[in-house]
């Protein structure tokens, strides 16, 4: 993958999980702030990145699921697995 698909990838990830965490403000500004990172940092640098992703959007997840909100439980899991699936395909992060 080139440098430039990583980030721009990674981008659009968390574009998507800033989306999904709509209903969370805390959460939300989290993402976009990663968001920023993805866009700035060197892909070398992407994969606490992901990590970090990965654990925010968890937190929304179990957030939505304390509200008894499946619906945003749904859309928020498929998205932070999408950021997990990325993260261990580029090889950014390891298969845990």
């Amino acid at each position: 993958m080139t440098e430039q698909y990583l980030a721009g990838e990674l981008s659009q990830l968390l574009a998507e999980m800033r989306k999904a965490a709509g209903e969370d403000p805390p959460r939300a500004r989290q993402v976009s702030a990663l968001r920023r990172q993805a866009e700035a940092l060197p892909p070398a640098a992407l994969g606490p990145v992901v990590e970090r992703a990965v654990a925010v959007g968890d937190d929304l997840c179990w957030r939505s699921l304390g509200r008894g909100d499946t619906a945003a439980f749904g859309e928020q899991a498929a998205v932070v697995h999408n950021v997990y699936e990325f993260g261990v395909c580029s090889g950014l992060i390891d298969d845990r």
